[in-house]
């Protein structure tokens, strides 16, 4: 039987995890990654501490209390208003499981001298017969979340268990019920875990040390102006809801421009495409795509996103091009795009960049 530390978030994934690990003879520790904390003192949604500790007691497991405020504030936070400025939406959570939570979660278990981590997620880590590690898509695809995986190494990946790959969201609180685990009931979070109250933009204008974008113009495909907008930390490519500007149709954010301090928007056909661009590339079930190489893959462009059919082609040392079959819907900068093969295992991925 193996050491193992399970993070512990104060939800019932993580804490059915843990519980299903201990049930097969393993020697558990449960540990708390403190992210993030208000000024008021609240934590974020990530590491309800009360309840991990709870669970923990109930478990019967030791429990720590791992302190990440600094990890998290370069790593998500900072990073996080930085891409907002520069008119670009940004996916924290990639960016947290990289470098935060499997980054200090494995250094915890060096420190303990456990042998393996194990979370929460609904995703499976396999083992492909060329001997990469990778993560597949979970059983139940509608809480699947591979999408926000993409970035781990193979170093991370080799030394990371997921007790939750086979199991529906309905089992898992059946499971905790049945254990007497008082996070049985607990609602699922689905908001940025950070932003405790109100919206992103808000947070941004709490957080932000510098300039905010001042108020500007709304452009149409042409260049007309068409009304004013708020500031462009409060719009998303492919936003159509919330405007606050009227044009007799339906119309979407196509582009945020930072230099003109403009946004651009359009009909749904505009923001329709079938081909981008992606830098940061990462990869799991294969080594790399040599420059000039392309291979198929089924590709998302949001964690709800489907998967679409497309071919990535490698065009530079940290670039590759997307070409869809068939046209997808407002790929935003600065999201993830992520690769998948057949067998829904992810291939690799990057950030949207154009």
């Amino acid at each position: 039987m193996a050491r193992i530390v399970v993070g512990l978030s104060g939800g019932v994934d993580s804490a059915v995890a843990a519980y299903l690990l201990k049930k097969e003879g393993h020697q558990v520790i449960g540990a708390t990654l403190r992210t993030w904390e208000a000024g008021s003192g609240a934590y974020s949604r990530c590491c309800d501490i009360s309840d991990a500790r709870r669970t923990a007691m109930q478990l019967g497991i030791p429990y720590y209390n791992i302190n990440s405020l600094p990890e998290f504030c370069e790593h998500v936070t900072e990073p996080f208003m930085k891409a907002y400025i520069d008119g670009l939406t940004p996916n924290p959570c990639v960016a947290c499981n990289r470098y935060v939570k499997w980054e200090r979660m494995l250094s915890f278990a060096d420190e303990v001298n456990a042998d393996l981590i194990a979370t929460g997620h609904y995703a499976r880590v396999v083992k492909t017969d060329e001997g990469r590690y990778t993560v597949r898509q979970a059983s139940e695809t509608a809480k699947d979340q591979t999408y926000m995986l993409y970035m781990l190494t193979q170093d991370q990946l080799k030394r990371t268990l997921m007790p939750l790959a086979e199991l529906s969201k309905e089992e898992v609180r059946l499971i905790a019920a049945e254990a007497g685990l008082d996070v049985a009931g607990k609602r699922d979070s689905q908001e940025i875990c950070f932003v405790l109250d109100g919206g992103y933009a808000e947070y941004i204008s709490s957080h932000y040390d510098g300039k905010l974008p001042p108020p500007g113009d709304f452009l149409d495909t042409e260049g007309n102006i068409v009304g004013r907008h708020r500031g462009i930390i409060n719009y998303t490519v492919g936003q159509r809801k919330g405007l606050g500007v009227a044009l007799g149709r339906p119309v979407y954010v196509k582009e945020i421009d930072p230099v003109r301090n403009a946004v651009i928007l359009g009909d749904i056909d505009s923001v329709s495409v079938k081909e981008m661009t992606v830098r940061g590339l990462c990869f799991m079930s294969i080594d790399d795509i040599r420059p000039g190489d392309s291979v198929e893959a089924l590709v998302k462009i949001r964690y709800h996103h489907p998967a679409a059919p497309a071919v990535i082609e490698r065009t530079g040392a940290d670039e590759a091009r997307i070409s869809f079959a068939e046209t997808v819907k407002a790929p935003a900068p600065g999201q993830a795009a992520v690769f998948y093969d057949s067998e829904m295992r992810v291939m690799g991925g990057g950030t949207i960049s154009r």
